[in-house]
């Protein structure tokens, strides 16, 4: 999901295999935990991150494991730490 604050472009999602993708090349702006049942993280759009996102989904992108996997047990612990 794309939203715009301040004249700023921000992403959006709850996908968590996403997530850790994207957090491994870009900093993840927020962690909003408003919804009770899902907690969404957000990025600052850009054209580098769009790219990183339209790979995911078609299946196109190869990361190394081990990296891809502690990465998404640090997701992990920032949704349960924030709670």
């Amino acid at each position: 999901m794309n939203m715009k604050i301040n004249n700023t472009s921000f992403y959006k999602t709850s996908d968590l295999a996403l997530v850790a993708l994207l957090s491994l090349s870009f900093p993840i702006k927020e962690i909003d935990s408003s919804d009770t049942k899902r907690v969404s993280f957000i990025f600052e759009s850009s054209n580098a991150l769009n790219e990183q996102i339209q790979a995911y989904w078609l299946k196109m992108l190869r990361v190394e494991p081990q990296e891809y996997f502690n990465q998404l047990k640090n997701i992990k612990t920032r949704i349960y730490s924030n709670k």
